[in-house]
C-alpha cells in the first residue's frame, strides 16, 4: 500500500469554501488571509507550513497587544483570537515539528488572552495524573461556566486529532448556553495530553472524573463526555469502560473497528481529509509515519478488545452516513452490540455537520443532564 498525498492546489480547492465561511480548521480567520498563504506556499512541508502560517498570525497578536496596552479591551478580544486562529493552522493538523510544536505553544497563548472576552468564564486547570513511567503527570483542561453560576452538571468535550481543547468552543457555547458547565480537555496523545493513545489509554479519565468529584461547583453525579472525530472513539470506549461514572456520552463522528483495517486505511486517503490523516492519526497513538498507523490500528478494535458487548452509559451516536474518513459501519456495529443506544444519522459526511447536528447533541445531553 502507498502513501497517497495531495497537491496544494488540491487542497486549497477543498478548503476555499471553508476559509470563506471560517469553518474548521479556519475559525476566527478571514478568507483573505488563507488565500495569501497558499499563493506563498510551495510544498506541503512541515515547517514551510507553520511558518507561513506563523507569519500571517504576527501582525494581529500585534495589534492585540498594542490594544491591551492602550486599555481597549475590546478590540483585543477579538485581535487575539484572529491570531490564535492563524496559530493554529499553523501548527494543523499536528504539532509533529518543531516549527509546528512552536505555533501550537503560540496557539495556546493567544487563546487564553482571546477567552478573556467569552461571555462565561475560562479557568484554566491542572489535574493529577497518575501515568507510567516515561508519561506525564498532569493533564490540562480548560474549566467553562455561566458566570456567577452555582453548582451544575458538567460535560467533558473534547476533539480528534487535530482539533484540541482550544479548538472546541463552539461546542461549549451552546453547552453553556443550556445551563451546563464544561470541560474542554485533550483526548490521549493530542495538545497537553499527559499520555499517548494505546489500547488501554482510557486511564486518562480515571484522574479527570477523580478531579471532578473533588471541584465543589461540578456535580460529580451528572457527568456526561462528547469526543469528536477520534475523539469519539474514545467516548465509546469510556462509557463502557467508566459507565457508572457517566450520565451519558455522545460518540459523534468516532471510529470502533472498520477505521482499523487496511482496506479502510486505503480508501481513507483519499476521502475529505486533506493530507496526512494516516501519519496524524500515528502521531496521536504513539507514532509518526503511514506504516506505524497500519501495523498498530488493528490493536484498538474496539470489538477485538471485547469491549462492545459489556454494559454501558447512556451512548448517543452521531456522523454522516457518507464519512470518508471514519466509516459509518462502526456506527452501525456500535448498534449491534450490547446495550441499546440513541442514534442521529445524517445525510452527508464526516460529523454529519448540518444546522440540526449540533442542537440535536445538546438537546439530548441536556435532558439527560437535567433529570
Amino acid at each position: 500500500m502507498q502513501r497517497y498525498t495531495r497537491s496544494i492546489a488540491e487542497i486549497w480547492h477543498h478548503w476555499e469554501a471553508h476559509a470563506r465561511q471560517a469553518l474548521h480548521p479556519m475559525a476566527f480567520t478571514r478568507f483573505d488571509d488563507h488565500q495569501r498563504v497558499f499563493a506563498k506556499l510551495t510544498s506541503l512541508d512541515r515547517e514551510q507550513w507553520a511558518a507561513a502560517y506563523s507569519e500571517a498570525a504576527r501582525p494581529f497578536e500585534r495589534e492585540a497587544r498594542a490594544a491591551e496596552a492602550r486599555g481597549d479591551l475590546a478590540a483585543a478580544g477579538p485581535l487575539y483570537l484572529h491570531a490564535y486562529g492563524l496559530y493554529r493552522m499553523a501548527r494543523y493538523p499536528a504539532p509533529n515539528s518543531p516549527g509546528k510544536l512552536a505555533a501550537y505553544r503560540k496557539s495556546q497563548e493567544m487563546y487564553l488572552l482571546g477567552a478573556r472576552s467569552f461571555p462565561f468564564s475560562v479557568e484554566r486547570v491542572e489535574m493529577s495524573f497518575r501515568g507510567r513511567a516515561g508519561e506525564g503527570t498532569h493533564a490540562v483542561g480548560y474549566l467553562m461556566r455561566p458566570k456567577e453560576a452555582g453548582r451544575l452538571p458538567l460535560v467533558i468535550a473534547w476533539g480528534g486529532i487535530d482539533s484540541f481543547k482550544e479548538d472546541r468552543s463552539e461546542v461549549a457555547r451552546p453547552l453553556i448556553a443550556a445551563g451546563l458547565s464544561v470541560l474542554l480537555i485533550d483526548m490521549p496523545g493530542t495538545g497537553d495530553a499527559p499520555l499517548a493513545g494505546s489500547t488501554d489509554a482510557e486511564r486518562l479519565w480515571d484522574s479527570v472524573l477523580d478531579w471532578c468529584a473533588m471541584r465543589s461547583e461540578i456535580d460529580a453525579q451528572r457527568i456526561a463526555v462528547w469526543g469528536g472525530s477520534t475523539g469519539g472513539y474514545w467516548a465509546a470506549k469510556i462509557a463502557h469502560t467508566h459507565r457508572e461514572r457517566l450520565a451519558a456520552a455522545v460518540c459523534h463522528g468516532g471510529c470502533a473497528h472498520y477505521a482499523f483495517t487496511p482496506d479502510w486505511i486505503e480508501k481513507a486517503q483519499h476521502g475529505s481529509y486533506m493530507f496526512e490523516l494516516a501519519e496524524t492519526l500515528a502521531c496521536a497513538f504513539g507514532g509518526e509515519s503511514f506504516e506505524y498507523w497500519l501495523d498498530h490500528s488493528p490493536a484498538l478494535s474496539l470489538l477485538k478488545q471485547g469491549v462492545l458487548d459489556r454494559p454501558c452509559a447512556p451512548l448517543l451516536l452521531v456522523n454522516g452516513i457518507e464519512d470518508s474518513i471514519f466509516p459509518i459501519e462502526d456506527m452501525y456495529l456500535l448498534l449491534q452490540h450490547g446495550d441499546v443506544k440513541a442514534a442521529r444519522f445524517y445525510p452527508t459526511g464526516h460529523m454529519g455537520y448540518t444546522p440540526e447536528t449540533m442542537p440535536t447533541i445538546v438537546r439530548w445531553l441536556a435532558e439527560r443532564l437535567r433529570a
